[in-house]
């Protein structure tokens, strides 16, 4: 697959609608700057974004993949293994989502225990309720920080790199 052709029939795509790369963007809510890179060959957007481009355009997936017009339509089998593809991904997406509902679940608890505890504090605690109001206090700072990392590329490399320690195929 050669980004720098699919990046330029992107380019060609997109002067023929007369739209300019900010135009575009706003029409994938992505920023200017990342059609660019996409045009450029610098990067390339997730099979899913393909997709609403390809639909965008009036071009077949394959077209755009191959970076030239075929006058042949897409056979059937190659469309639903792409879509097979395209779903796979949203089911990442989703698993991603689940466990983050999960970790805001689990700081939200640790803010509400600590909480209850500041207000429950006796004048001589003992050790056992300086900790849990420590722990408590220690999983409210760290959620938010767990959650951008998971959501940010880092963690996208993280979960690449774990997968590759396993041995998970993509």
């Amino acid at each position: 697959m050669d980004q720098q052709k699919i990046g330029s029939f992107m380019k060609a795509l997109r002067k023929e609608k007369g739209i300019t790369q900010e135009q575009f963007a706003e029409t994938l809510n992505v920023a200017r700057r990342t059609v660019s890179r996409w045009e450029t060959g610098s990067n390339m957007p997730d099979l899913a974004v393909l997709i609403e481009i390809a639909d965008y355009y009036e071009v077949e997936l394959r077209e755009l993949l191959d970076g030239e017009r075929r006058s042949a339509n897409m056979n059937q089998e190659t469309k639903e293994t792409v879509l097979k593809v395209a779903d796979y991904a949203n089911d990442e997406k989703e698993k991603l989502n689940r466990y983050m509902k999960w970790v805001f679940l689990f700081g939200c608890a640790a803010g509400i225990g600590m909480i209850l505890l500041a207000f429950l504090e006796p004048e001589k605690p003992a050790p056992a309720f300086d900790f849990l109001y420590g722990m408590c206090t220690g999983v409210c700072a760290g959620m938010p920080f767990v959650g951008l990392l998971l959501t940010s590329k880092h963690g996208q490399k993280l979960r690449e790199a774990k997968k590759r320690l396993l041995g998970i195929s993509k």
